[in-house]
């Protein structure tokens, strides 16, 4: 089957391309313009899928998991970005990092009430003030890195430095595994 030409646009032209928690916070980071947006199909927002029809290289792309780590009662949520060829390190650095007797991936149900994102279109970008965003070293090093949009039918474009330098993100060598 051939490839499906993606048709990138400047991503605060095109709001209806973003979950609105997404289009929010890019509206106030200044490096908004140098992140693009390009519609897909729904169906295909699942990395491998969507690589795969799209053209674009696994080592490109990069997903966030929402880890939600437990000591006692309390419950803390974090963003954790990781190269769509490796699994972020729940259980043992993102454990830790955080402070952790417990860490799993948040509940979907969960995620998705307290993110505004539909699931399977997670991104760093527009998560509740306060999460931290845990971003593994070799995705803040892409020249140029896909993440969602915060829905599935769009994927946005940028500079993995960018994604180091969101509110709340800290840079982890070795979060992906």
């Amino acid at each position: 089957m051939p490839l499906s030409p993606l048709s990138l646009h400047a991503a605060l032209a095109s709001p209806e391309l973003l979950a609105a928690p997404v289009y929010a916070a890019l509206r106030s980071w200044p490096a908004a313009a140098e992140v693009e947006v390009a519609g897909i199909d729904p169906a295909l927002a699942d990395t491998a899928a969507f690589c795969a029809r799209y053209g674009v290289p696994l080592e490109e792309s990069a997903n966030c998991v929402v880890i939600a780590a437990k000591r006692g009662g309390d419950t803390t949520y974090a963003g954790c970005v990781v190269a769509a060829t490796t699994r972020a390190d729940v259980n043992g650095l993102v454990r830790r990092h955080l402070g952790a007797r417990k860490a799993s991936f948040g509940p979907v149900h969960e995620v998705t009430a307290l993110t505004g994102m539909e699931y399977g279109g997670i991104t760093p970008i527009g998560l509740p003030a306060g999460w931290p965003v845990l971003v593994d070293a070799a995705v803040a090093k892409l020249g140029s890195a896909v993440v969602g949009s915060g829905i599935r039918g769009s994927k946005l474009w940028l500079p993995g430095r960018l994604l180091a330098e969101l509110p709340g993100a800290e840079v982890l060598p070795g979060l992906g595994i």
